[in-house]
């Protein structure tokens, strides 16, 4: 019932009179996005205002006379346990204007009031064009919440770069760090003439078992459910008789191997391939005696070399649209989030000349008036150090020339472009910390885990890959898999014979190997699924999504349902009025 009036409390800005900074970017010419209306300052102003406050007069509000925001320093918890850190309030003179407790305007049970303004509100909400969050949980564009994030209560944004704030061509990125570690591994002495690149042996979230020379798929609790010898798929009952009742545990890193972000794939596709080799005994005597483990250092020393002799870097810089996906709503979408005077860092692993390359590639065609990527950026941090520099503290340097030079500074500044340094100068340099700060990543353990466990950041996952799955998901005929159900029903004798391959290709669609990557079986959360929702406040596919929200958005995340509860609910009614959603 209260969706609509807190929706459209989220559409409108902290300040209103920041409304028209917030929506400044109208006029660009590549600015469409779907679905979305953004009206000048006069229009929603005066309506959203005059909705919410009743009778107030319109013109102060659009000045910005009635509205008040919760400071640091006055903020609570509220009953929820959220901070009401920048909650927008109406000031106390206006109230006075509704009688006490504003019964002399909003007369009767506050219940049917609070309908009736909900109803208003959702009137207006369409007629602006802004979507209702609910609508697009299944979109593949959509953010999804795991833990509820109130975005007006972020003061500063940061953002890693690779496979974040420039996307890759899997294809093409990951196949050429394949190609040079193939090369290395064949000067190694490595049978690798009749190999080649295949990114559907692996997903995100996989893990690698370097004693066995598998790769495992396990569950939310780290029960192995599919597993990959080699390149071959192992049956249910192999993996039983492998595994049995054994769980993954990946604090032991010398046997678990972590698939955390995009740029495992090369490396995973490279050891499954190899470990085929070895077991087809044609790996030269001349490299000793190989166990799947030593299989595995040599694969990733291989790897390693290729990024660090700078082969595969440098023929990106040369080329950047042969591997760089452009998305032209993204630039627009850290415009949206700045113009509403949230604090933009850029905390990247990569150095400053990769960083400058790709970043102008992929920002500065898509941002008016000549504005430069710097521009969106209160800082820089380039060569960070991840995971390290969420941790402890590390020199840091001053990037003071356009081709790099650096000196050694002992307090960041905003504005500044630097290398090394901590997140604790960070937060010193921005006077925040902790939840007040959102950090968006696509690695779980270098960007989500640590910022999260060190420093209480917000934080924030993104995974391409959702995408595909999404539209993966959506794409299923009810109607087919209904009446497939039903004849599974009444011929009760043919169940296993119907089941059985049913379940095996769930998740296909997604990957014919592993299905989806969030799941592992049917109705099971897969263990990647696992970290995300323990890590992860909020995920979704890209960073340009945000586009679609207001930067004041207030994420909630889902009911959580128990196992022992007794009821389950699509709807119910209250004095005849349907009330939502109830599970």
């Amino acid at each position: 019932m209260a969706d609509s009036i807190e929706l459209l409390f989220n559409s409108l800005p902290a300040r209103p009179q920041s409304l028209a900074r917030t929506r400044s970017h109208v006029w660009n010419p590549l600015f469409k996005p779907p679905g979305v209306v953004r009206l000048p300052e006069p229009r929603l102003g005066k309506r959203g205002a005059a909705l919410c406050c009743g009778a107030l007069d319109s013109k102060k509000a659009a000045e910005g006379d009635v509205f008040s925001v919760t400071s640091s320093s006055k903020s609570v918890v509220d009953y929820l346990g959220e901070s009401t850190k920048g909650d927008l309030n109406v000031k106390e003179e206006h109230l006075e204007a509704f009688g006490v407790d504003g019964q002399a305007t909003l007369d009767g049970p506050i219940e049917e009031i609070a309908w009736k303004e909900a109803q208003e509100a959702d009137t207006l909400l369409n007629k602006l064009g802004i979507a209702d969050p609910l609508s697009v949980r299944h979109s593949p564009h959509g953010i999804f919440c795991s833990r509820t994030l109130n975005l007006r209560s972020i003061s500063a944004i940061g953002y890693d770069m690779d496979y974040t704030l420039v996307h890759y061509n899997v294809m093409a990125w990951e196949g050429r760090a394949y190609d040079y570690g193939m090369a290395n591994l064949k000067g190694m002495g490595f049978p690798v003439d009749d190999l080649k690149f295949d990114p559907d042996l692996v997903i995100r979230g996989l893990i690698m078992d370097k004693e066995k020379g598998n790769l495992v798929k396990a569950d939310r609790f780290g029960y192995i459910k599919r597993a990959m010898h080699g390149t071959k798929m192992l049956s249910t009952r192999e993996v039983s008789e492998i595994y049995g009742r054994e769980l993954v545990d990946l604090r032991k890193e010398s046997r678990w191997e972590f698939l955390n972000t995009l740029f495992s794939v090369s490396e995973a596709v490279m050891y499954m391939q190899m470990v085929d080799k070895l077991d087809q005994g044609v790996v030269p005597v001349e490299l000793g005696p190989l166990d799947y483990k030593g299989l595995f250092k040599a694969v990733s020393k291989a790897l390693f070399r290729a990024h660090v002799e700078g082969q595969l870097k440098s023929e990106i810089m040369a080329e950047p649209e042969r591997f760089v996906e452009p998305d032209p709503e993204l630039p627009l979408a850290l415009l949206d989030q700045k113009e509403a005077g949230k604090r933009l860092l850029l905390i990247t692993n990569s150095d400053y000349h990769y960083t400058n390359k790709m970043m102008h590639h992929a920002f500065n065609r898509f941002l008016p008036n000549d504005m430069g990527w710097r521009d969106l950026f209160d800082m820089v941090i380039v060569s960070a150090r991840k995971p390290e520099f969420f941790q402890m503290s590390h020199p840091l340097y001053e990037i003071v020339t356009s081709d790099g030079l650096m000196r050694p500074c002992f307090k960041a500044r905003s504005g500044g472009l630097y290398s090394g340094g901590s997140a604790q100068m960070v937060e010193k340099c921005l006077d925040i910390h902790g939840d007040e700060i959102l950090y968006v990543g696509d690695h779980i353990f270098t960007d989500v885990s640590q910022s999260k466990v060190h420093l209480r950041w917000r934080t924030a996952l993104i995974c391409r890959e959702l995408e595909d799955e999404t539209l993966a998901a959506t794409n299923m005929d009810d109607q087919e898999l209904t009446e497939s159900m039903q004849k599974l029903l009444i011929v009760m004798q043919r169940l296993d014979q119907k089941i059985a391959p049913m379940l095996e290709a769930d998740g296909e669609l997604f990957n014919k190997r592993w299905g989806y990557l969030s799941r592992a079986g049917l109705w099971d959360k897969s263990h990647l699924m696992r970290q995300i929702e323990k890590y992860a406040d909020i995920y979704t596919s890209r960073v340009s999504n945000f586009l679609h929200y207001t930067p004041f958005m207030y994420f909630r995340s889902q009911e959580q349902t128990l196992a022992h509860d007794a009821h389950s609910y699509s709807s119910r009614e209250i004095n005849g009025v349907a009330v939502g959603d109830v599970r």
